[in-house]
């Protein structure tokens, strides 16, 4: 091996070396330590026993567990949906839109951060009280029932992760909708496709890496979502993060919680795969608009 190629093998290195340290650190590790004490007897007093065990792991089989899981991937899987199909017209719109108007679309979008997430969550507390505005609206509107209850329920879970995740959806959707060449949809109508063909059958295809970042931008936080539902889904909405924080503080039961994340981990990891294993050959780009014809 010659003197250059150890020097680009060196300078290979020194550019990765951090990254991958920081995933060790921050990922890797954490992921282990979880795992181990998960195989750990729980402690009386709150702490982690000695000793190695599988008794922990088969308390996953709590009939209560399935339950959870089950709601965490729907109300996740869910509002990934919702979030798509919200965000891709919206994105479309923005890439076509004029200078100014994509400034102010992209302006809104982003001007949620500028608070607090708690902030907006009570915010949306307050909206969906019982005595709050909007049920006096629909009250009014005979769309509901005065018994009706819009907090502490898995819709009212869904309905506030679906805004927060939205602008999530709409940038990465954007960012691929502004590379697209809009000539094919136009040389699609031209060939006798209807607008919502051609915006689904060559728009849709041909944003498909954005739509995979977005997908994963916005289920993976979602499943391991904590907040929402402790503040507007109580105990009959409450997902998988709400009792891996009820095991840990609660009952001080720091392995069954340990074995709870590693299930959450598996099942934000499984996604991830998925669609990275999807989109290994990379993005092939819209069909010829004469397909869709």
């Amino acid at each position: 091996m010659g003197k250059k190629s150890i020097r680009n093998l060196w300078a290979e290195g020194s550019l990765t070396t951090p990254s991958f340290a920081w995933l060790f650190i921050f990922l890797l590790l954490p992921m282990l330590i979880i795992l181990a004490i998960a195989l750990k007897p729980a402690d009386p007093t709150g702490g982690i026993g000695q000793g190695w065990t599988l008794k922990t792991l088969m308390s996953l089989r709590n009939p209560n567990y399935p339950e959870v899981i089950f709601r965490t991937l729907w109300l996740s899987v869910t509002t990934t949906a919702i979030t798509l199909a919200l965000a891709t017209p919206i994105a479309y719109y923005i890439a076509r839109s004029t200078p100014w108007k994509r400034d102010l679309v992209l302006f809104l979008t982003v001007i949620p951060f500028w608070t607090s997430f708690l902030i907006r969550i009570f915010a949306w507390k307050v909206v969906l009280h019982p005595d709050g505005l909007l049920k006096q609206a629909l009250v009014w509107c005979h769309l509901i029932s005065p018994d009706t209850l819009l907090l502490y329920r898995p819709e009212a879970v869904l309905l506030v992760m679906v805004y927060t995740e939205l602008p999530f959806a709409i940038l990465p959707l954007y960012a691929a909708a502004e590379k697209f060449d809009f000539s094919l949809v136009e040389a699609a109508m031209d060939l006798g496709a209807g607008r919502l063909r051609a915006f689904l059958s060559v728009f849709v295809p041909g944003i498909w890496n954005g739509l995979v970042s977005a997908c994963l931008m916005v289920l993976i936080p979602c499943i391991g979502s904590y907040v929402i539902p402790d503040v507007v889904g109580g105990k009959g909405a409450a997902m998988l993060g709400n009792v891996i924080a009820q095991r840990t503080f609660t009952d001080r039961n720091l392995p069954a919680a340990s074995a709870l994340a590693a299930v959450l981990t598996i099942v934000m990891l499984l996604p991830l795969f998925y669609f990275l294993r999807r989109n290994k050959g990379g993005d092939e780009g819209p069909r010829p608009a004469k397909e869709v014809v």
